[in-house]
């Protein structure tokens, strides 16, 4: 459907306030002040002017007729009014990337493009998912990184990053994902043989996997078990995700595991008030994406990480037991032809 020039975007399943919104950058320029906490972190994110920033900010707190932030000394902050907004915000932004994505590919696109990615997300969520874009793309080559040390994107280590550690570097572009939402798991045969613990006063006579790299741990142990001695309570402690998986799976002991795993099947969430989120956030720098197929593979991924699409990474936190076993006939372990 075509717009008549000077008609705002409706966006279908948005609040009233902003499906009808005109001014995208107004939205987009308020997203990043509440991610960022700050105007001047936002206007370098956005290659923008404070000046500038302010004034799409000015412009969507008229459309809204809300007051978004208020001044503290560490930067600004949402109004309890604003609150309501950023969801819908975020999701008139997934709009504006499905508008992206309709566009026709040219399936002509050749070369090779550099993806870094956490090593677990790497290992278990976007490889198996890559060979549906490769019939798609067949003479695009992508080099997969997985590491548990995010790559540096701005000194062209990579030409896409996937993290979950938020980068320093203010002249990257940074699109959120989705959340990586993580619990205690086991396999079936350690619960079997040691129990199923309730809460952290039974874990006393369990054993724990543990996971520790430069991306943030997903168990901060000292703060989740201060003053116990990690000797005679850890079995095994590893830096990659997918040693970790293996060790729990093969019942070493209980480990903090990505919710994402859970339609497998192959390990048990264990309910004991113990959950833990993190960002997904994929970072690229501007110059970059104006390269077809860069361009490709960053839709790409903001598709294969579709919270729509995919309910593990919705922002609130989804039980593993009202996960679906598949999305559409897609398996987390190989994806099915015709998706």
């Amino acid at each position: 459907m075509m717009l008549k020039k000077g008609r705002p975007l409706v966006v279908a399943g948005l609040p009233s306030e902003v499906a009808h919104l005109g001014n995208w950058e107004a939205v987009r320029a308020f997203l990043e002040v509440a991610r960022t906490g700050s105007f001047r972190a936002a206007s370098q994110t956005l290659h923008l002017s404070v000046n500038t920033l302010r004034r799409h900010i000015e412009d969507f707190e008229k459309e809204t007729q809300t007051k978004l932030f208020t001044r503290h000394a560490d930067g600004v902050r949402l109004t309890c009014e604003a609150e309501g907004l950023v969801a819908a915000a975020q999701r008139m932004e997934l709009a504006s990337f499905d508008m992206v994505r309709s566009r026709a590919p040219d399936p002509s696109v050749r070369g090779e493009v550099r993806l870094s990615v956490t090593e677990g997300l790497g290992s278990f969520w976007v490889a198996p998912q890559m060979v549906e874009f490769q019939r798609k793309y067949p003479d695009i080559l992508i080099d997969l990184q997985c590491s548990m040390r995010p790559a540096d994107v701005l000194r062209l280590e990579s030409d896409i990053g996937i993290q979950i550690v938020r980068p320093a570097d203010n002249d990257l572009r940074m699109v959120k994902l989705g959340r990586m939402h993580t619990m205690p798991f086991a396999s079936r045969e350690y619960l079997a043989h040691h129990g199923r613990p309730k809460d952290f006063r039974e874990m006393s006579g369990h054993k724990l996997v543990l996971q520790v790299s430069e991306q943030p741990d997903l168990l901060a142990f000292e703060r989740v078990f201060p003053g116990i001695s990690q000797v005679g309570f850890v079995s095994i402690r590893t830096n990659t995700s997918s040693a970790h998986f293996w060790a729990v799976l093969n019942g070493a002991g209980i480990g903090i595991l990505p919710t994402y795993i859970a339609p497998m099947r192959l390990v048990e969430p264990i309910d004991m008030n113990m959950r833990f989120a993190h960002d997904i956030l994929l970072t690229y720098h501007p110059d970059l994406a104006k390269i077809p197929r860069v361009r490709l593979v960053i839709d790409w991924l903001v598709e294969a990480f579709s919270p729509k699409r995919y309910p593990w990474f919705c922002d609130d936190f989804i039980h593993p037991q009202d996960l679906p076993d598949d999305v559409d006939g897609l398996s987390l372990v190989a994806p099915q032809k015709g998706n």
